[in-house]
């Protein structure tokens, strides 16, 4: 669990990037409970518990690039944009020039070695979330699904500093990463049997009930793509895209009702 603004390595905003924007709305309403402020000619901003936790913009705009497919993008949080994006090339990955957002933060776009897209801010007026990460609708687990676990460790380790700690689930290898001895994110190997998928990561935000997030999200026209199933010793998640086509996940802890 994290409250209060966060660090330089930690996951601090999400960016949505959707078609038909404002008929996407009740969808999230009502799943996640989020509330929305109006950006005009920009987008929405997405509050939980009062809170600002990232923006939903429209994917069909000339701010993104032609043929972006929806997708929810992360950032996390570094002292200098520039120094960051320079150090992620010299580890193997990619970063494009960063660039300024008004007064508000300084950011650059990057990937990874295996190519799992992520952001990296630094922040001046605009700071980040400081969302307690187990209300529900806040975004509370980031994991990156990848080709290489060893290289994709190596690099996060070496850029931000995160510590690993990798548990075998009877075969199964799960991959956290730790800041500052804090749990913060997670990563698994893609396999043969989850298809033709690219390196990315993934958000989880958090519910009371993953099972009634799984129905409401149908109900309005989504659908489920993994069904609920237990954590041991964590909770219950369920993968959920919504109708315009944006993958999430969710998850209901242990002791929350219906976790």
């Amino acid at each position: 669990m994290t409250i209060g603004l966060r660090k330089p390595g930690d996951f601090c905003w999400i960016n949505m990037l959707t078609p038909k924007p404002k008929e996407s709305l009740r969808f999230y309403t009502a799943v996640l409970g989020w509330h929305f402020t109006e950006m005009p000619g920009m987008g929405f901003g997405i509050n939980v518990d009062g809170k600002p936790v990232g923006g939903l913009f429209d994917v069909v705009s000339p701010r993104t690039p032609n043929g972006m497919e929806p997708v929810i993008g992360l950032m996390v949080k570094v002292e200098s944009a520039d120094v960051t994006a320079k150090r992620v090339v010299e580890l193997g990955g990619r970063a494009e020039a960063p660039f300024d957002i008004m007064d508000a933060g300084r950011m650059a776009v990057c990937h990874d070695p295996n190519g799992a897209q992520f952001d990296i801010w630094q922040s001046k007026k605009m700071t980040g979330t400081a969302v307690d990460t187990a209300h529900p609708g806040a975004p509370t687990w980031f994991e990156t699904l990848t080709t290489d676990t060893g290289r994709a460790g190596r690099f996060y380790s070496d850029l931000f500093g995160w510590t690993r700690e990798v548990k075998d689930f009877e075969g199964f290898i799960y991959t956290s990463f730790l800041l500052d001895g804090n749990p913060i994110g997670g990563m698994m190997q893609i396999t043969p049997n989850m298809g033709a998928m690219r390196p990315h990561w993934g958000v989880y935000f958090t519910v009371s009930d993953a099972d009634q997030a799984a129905r409401t999200a149908t109900q309005l026209g989504g659908r489920i793509c993994v069904s609920p199933k237990n954590i041991p010793g964590v909770g219950r998640f369920c993968g959920l895209v919504s109708p315009q086509g944006v993958g999430f996940s969710v998850v209901a802890y242990a002791g929350s009702n219906g976790g």
